[in-house]
């Protein structure tokens, strides 16, 4: 599922980048670069997409993202319409392995490294320990330059092959690669789902946006996510819905209708599917 190909900024000489993001909202086009990402949020939140996974992301979490897996952290629809100027903020620490060579991947004492940067295609969510570990590492990375930034990376890297606090995001690592049309493609319809999945969608209008026929649609979709059409927009709905059921006085019905669904019933067994609890879970920790 390749989206759009993104170029970290950085020097042809840096091994490793540290990048912090003050913004209105993140960067919100579903994209891939080469570079493994540690992102830690330490303000916003939205539905993050990750290869095959969906799902909520909040402040004070943190995610390691697998070398050309597609993503995006798209912020909530009230990040775009404030005029506050910095609504998110994060800290990315980005690696390419290339940088280093093959070879020195090949030693035996990186063999373990080396397991875990394949295990990582996935992506991971990070918690725990793990997590107020790697935090402090990324404000240190910061501030330092040459050796010293070299050895804390490799520091953060045992951290993370060592850790039994990740969880891993996706099924399938959706290697497959296209040309920018693709992208362009892709983007306009997984940008269509996230603004318009609080109605009634028919699939007739998405393959409209991808140029494509309803039955050749739901053949591109499904390859490209592992995922129905029907499937990824319920995720994105009941996403939305574990936001809304977090601020006081909603009901369950009124964020049914809210998100998207027409049916109280098919909205129950839906979320439940989705995130293994009832809707009623969500809305106890709003009292």
């Amino acid at each position: 599922m390749k989206i759009v190909s993104f170029n970290v900024p950085k020097t042809s000489r840096e091994a490793l980048r540290v990048q912090i993001d003050k913004l209105p909202h993140f960067y919100n086009q579903l994209h891939e670069h080469t570079e493994l990402q540690l992102t830690y949020v330490i303000k916003g939140e939205g539905t993050l997409v990750a290869g095959d996974y969906v799902g909520r992301f909040a402040p004070n979490e943190m995610y390691l993202l697998g070398s050309r897996q597609p993503h995006v952290f798209r912020n909530d629809e009230s990040y775009y319409k404030s005029k506050r100027k910095i609504q998110a903020h994060s800290i990315s620490l980005y690696f390419d392995r290339s940088y280093l060579g093959e070879h020195f991947w090949e030693l035996d004492d990186m063999k373990v490294a080396k397991d875990f940067l394949e295990k990582s295609k996935r992506g991971f969510k990070i918690v725990g320990k793990t997590k107020e570990l790697l935090e402090k590492e990324l404000h240190q990375l910061q501030k330092q330059k040459g050796i010293d930034r070299v050895i804390t990376f490799f520091e953060t890297l045992k951290i993370l092959t060592v850790s039994n606090e990740l969880t891993s995001l996706g099924i399938s690592q959706l290697a497959e690669t296209f040309n920018p049309i693709e992208g362009k493609r892709m983007n306009d319809v997984i940008h269509f789902i996230f603004t318009q999945s609080h109605r009634k969608m028919y699939v007739r209008e998405v393959a409209a946006i991808a140029n494509l026929s309803e039955e050749a649609f739901c053949r591109y979709f499904k390859i490209r996510t592992r995922k129905t059409f029907t499937h990824f927009l319920n995720e994105i709905r009941i996403s939305n819905a574990c936001r809304l059921l977090q601020v006081k006085d909603i009901r369950i019905s009124e964020t049914c209708f809210k998100v998207g669904f027409t049916n109280l019933s098919q909205f129950n067994r839906v979320f439940k599917k989705i995130t293994g609890k009832a809707p009623s879970s969500y809305l106890a920790l709003a009292g």
